[in-house]
């Protein structure tokens, strides 16, 4: 079966750590022998043809030197900081369009995988239409599209309505998710979210009882993210202050964005700007370090001013892979992998009292903590593990292509 995923940004290059839970889930696919390809906008002229034997295949929207409307951070953020960008789309739909059509009329795939469904449902039309009858269409929801259009393009509503309605399959990545786009539809819209995008290759469970700690024996909590309002980190840095007047504590921030020297400040004025590190982005290799040598995982995440929030937070399956206690906000897809008291603690978004309390309180018992990590790794590989999520991709697809050219198919792609 040959898939070709639709994409808003994809690995640059073999090293490029971004969307490295999409790359993993490429990779699974075509390691259960389906043919895989990627399309995707180009990124200031280029980016790699081929990402670890994929090919991709990459579509110019504008001058070199003008394609940065995506990668660097998402489009919707873009636009917002920057509400000049937008005159990039009608180059990005163009070139999109242009491409999606050469795709089905040089080499139709039997799957068109759309993610981020506004606007690239149309890409999965125009490469459906150009390549016949028999290429299917499935569009994955990760939530901020229909959210952005709700919020900030309520005429584009028919447009969001015909994404679900006109694809041969729909999924979603959270409960949430599911339940948003199923106001639009009576469609079963089935839940299939990603898998952790690195692993420590060995699931030993270790966590904050089992760990060395640091040479000042503070207790070391971990935040992976990019740092924008959404990610909540200014109430995390709110609430280390309040963990800090009851147990020594220091605080590392791995990722970047805009939030990244506002973020400082607040530090700075908490008076906590010594105890927090910001390591910026970091390379595969230093992720794993950051996790092993932390003693609790934390995503605060917030509802921002402009209504979005987190999709699902595969940060926190990559906590649970290195064997972290996980403490998040009951937000988004957040409680779908994090089960109040089961797998982890979740508290109010934006409340830095109750976060502080939680820290706190799993610091101060590690048994429980360790309970709460052994079960949420055996609910991970129940529902978020590639195997389980490669199953269900490969079953939705073969579903969609049924529905596109009948019931003998699924044995000719056999």
């Amino acid at each position: 079966m040959k898939v070709v995923h639709v994409v808003t940004a994809f690995p640059r290059h073999d090293d490029d750590v971004i969307t490295p839970w999409l790359g993993r889930l490429l990779l699974g696919l075509r390691e259960r022998g389906l043919n895989v390809e990627v399309l995707a906008p180009a990124y200031r002229g280029g980016g790699a043809a081929e990402w670890r034997g994929i090919p991709v295949r990459r579509f110019r929207y504008a001058p070199a030197r003008f394609e940065t409307l995506t990668h660097d951070e998402t489009a919707p953020d873009r636009i917002r900081s920057r509400p000049a960008y937008a005159g990039l789309l009608p180059g990005y739909m163009l070139g999109g369009s242009l491409a999606s059509i050469r795709l089905g009329a040089s080499s139709p795939p039997d799957v068109v995988h759309v993610h981020w469904p506004v606007p690239h449902a149309w890409f999965g039309a125009l490469a459906r239409a150009s390549a016949g009858s028999g290429t299917a269409v499935m569009s994955s929801f990760y939530s901020v599209e229909i959210r952005w259009v709700e919020r900030r393009l309520p005429w584009a509503v028919p447009f969001l309505r015909w994404s679900i309605e006109s694809a041969d399959a729909v999924t979603a990545i959270s409960t949430a998710t599911s339940a948003a786009v199923r106001r639009y539809t009576e469609r079963e819209v089935p839940v299939i979210p990603f898998s952790a995008a690195i692993s420590d290759g060995s699931m030993a469970l270790a966590t904050a009882a089992g760990r060395s700690r640091d040479e000042s024996g503070a207790i070391r909590l971990l935040f992976v993210g990019r740092l924008v309002e959404r990610k909540g980190v200014h109430i995390l840095i709110r609430a280390l202050a309040r963990v800090r007047e009851r147990v020594d504590a220091t605080l590392m921030v791995v990722g970047d964005g805009p939030q990244a020297s506002p973020l400082e400040a607040e530090a700075r004025r908490a008076g906590v700007g010594a105890f927090v590190r910001f390591a910026g982005r970091v390379d595969e290799e230093a992720l794993r370090e950051a996790y092993r040598t932390s003693d609790v995982f934390i995503l605060p995440a917030v509802v921002d001013s402009k209504g979005d929030t987190e999709g699902l937070g595969v940060v926190l399956l990559e906590a649970l892979e290195f064997g972290l206690p996980l403490i998040a906000s009951d937000v988004g897809g957040i409680p779908d992998i994090v089960r109040h008291g089961e797998t982890g603690l979740l508290v109010p978004p934006g409340d830095a009292g109750a976060l502080a309390n939680a820290i706190v309180g799993v610091v101060g018992d590690p048994a429980t903590a360790r309970e709460r990590v052994a079960t949420g790794r055996a609910h991970m590989r129940e529902h978020f593990g590639l195997p389980s999520v490669v199953d269900r991709l490969v079953a939705c697809y073969s579903t969609a292509v049924s529905l596109r050219r009948g019931p003998g198919a699924q044995r000719i792609m056999r």
